[in-house]
């Protein structure tokens, strides 16, 4: 005889929802002997104290070691994992930020749990199990009352009247137990999630931990792949033009023979090559120059500076090398800046100045050009901006009609 598929199914789940609940019981119940010694001695005598002192110690002891078997208990048999608290501890001694790290943490939660709600979810979970025993008696009837004594089995169930009966209702009760076993176990799982793991604000604040990890990952990907790119544009296609450029130069100094529409279209196309390697050698620069993975940031802007075509005053005050990334962004805001002023403000001169401090580094780069520069106008200050904002920095622009114009970043620099 095969047992249908679904049948199978919700037997093994009412045997897992009932065993779970079977093994909450004790857990529920170890903190009922504290509580129940302290009010026998508070009232033999009379020293409440000390009765407060004892359990308050047993009950800050034992719920650390009650939790964790609550989170085996939900791992393991139905499969809910209760998330960990990992707080962070208060930086300095004091009350205030003692009263933020309890604030945070909530451990009045988990006391809870184990010290009011335990008993009330201990007997509901022995009501589950006295209705599942009711269930397999009632069910079973026909099979063990014929063991007992014929005068009890008179007194109980009559001759054949009253065992169909039993019988009925404990098949009733037992068709109803899958799915009152499985709500019980719902409900506790909820509960457990909610008091025993996290808060709400903890999980927020993790989630923005991972997300900022998972954004600072990219971010590096992204510019290594950047480099990557820059990298093969110099060592392959730039090599490849650069020999091009070289072969047509060749061509026209050794064969002084060729006609003149041939010299002509050589001449054109040895021009256009040189062009091709003067606007690659500029893509390269805004891609990532070499020189800024190799020097700095400080030799990089001096050569940025160099070769803009207007006065630059450039200042630099580093403490140490920041990251790769930071670097990246500040090249590209100042780079970005710079180009704006020659080519729509008319920019006479410019000024560059880079500081670190303490665990900022802030650029500003100010031109006496025509100003008007709005960020929100969708112009490529919107593209620094956020550039600047995936490092979680901060960027504005001050720049009224007729200048000067003011653009100032600040990147987080922590390692």
């Amino acid at each position: 005889m095969t047992i249908p598929a679904g049948l199978r199914r919700t037997v093994l789940r009412a045997r897992r929802d009932t065993g779970f609940l079977a093994a909450g019981v004790l857990p529920h119940l170890a903190l009922v002997p504290v509580w129940s010694w302290a009010e026998a001695t508070t009232t033999r005598t009379g020293n409440w104290l000390l009765a407060v002192s004892v359990s308050a110690a047993l009950v800050l002891l034992g719920t650390p070691v009650l939790t964790a078997v609550q989170r085996a208990r939900y791992r393991v048999l139905i499969g809910v994992d209760v998330p960990r608290r990992t707080p962070t501890a208060p930086e300095q001694r004091m009350w205030a930020s003692a009263a933020r790290w309890l604030a945070a943490t909530r451990p009045w939660r988990t006391i809870g749990y184990h010290l009011l709600l335990g008993p009330l979810l201990a007997l509901l979970e022995l009501l589950v199990l006295a209705v599942a025993a009711a269930c397999l008696a009632g069910a079973t009837a026909y099979a063990w009352s014929w063991a007992l004594p014929t005068g009890i089995r008179q007194d109980w169930f009559g001759y054949l009247t009253q065992l169909p009966a039993y019988t009925a209702a404990g098949l009733l009760l037992l068709c109803a137990l899958p799915w009152t076993a499985r709500a019980v176990a719902r409900a506790e799982a909820r509960l457990a999630v909610g008091l025993l793991g996290p808060s709400r604000a903890q999980r927020l604040q993790e989630r923005v931990d991972q997300l900022a990890v998972s954004r600072t990952g990219l971010i590096e990907a992204v510019d290594a792949e950047r480099r990557r790119i820059e990298r093969d544009l110099h060592d392959g296609t730039q090599q490849r033009l650069v020999s091009l450029a070289v072969n047509l130069g060749l061509a026209m100094a050794t064969r002084p023979d060729l006609p003149g529409d041939a010299r002509e279209v050589i001449a054109s196309a040895h021009l256009e090559a040189k062009e091709a390697i003067a606007e690659l050698n500029d893509l390269v620069r805004g891609l990532h120059p070499a020189v800024l993975e190799d020097r700095g940031l400080d030799a990089a802007l001096s050569g940025l500076a160099a070769r803009t075509p207007l006065p630059v005053r450039l200042r630099v005050d580093l403490e140490e090398r920041v990251t790769p990334t930071v670097e990246s962004v500040a090249y590209f805001v100042i780079s970005e800046a710079l180009t704006n002023a020659t080519k729509h403000a008319n920019a006479m001169r410019a000024e560059v100045i880079v500081r670190q401090v303490g665990e900022v580094l802030r650029v500003r780069v100010t031109d006496d050009g025509l100003g008007g520069a709005d960020a929100a106008a969708g112009t490529g200050l919107t593209g620094l901006a956020k550039r600047v904002g995936s490092l979680d920095g901060a960027f504005h622009v001050s720049s009224p009609v007729g200048g000067p114009t003011t653009i100032t970043a600040e990147l987080p620099c922590a390692r």
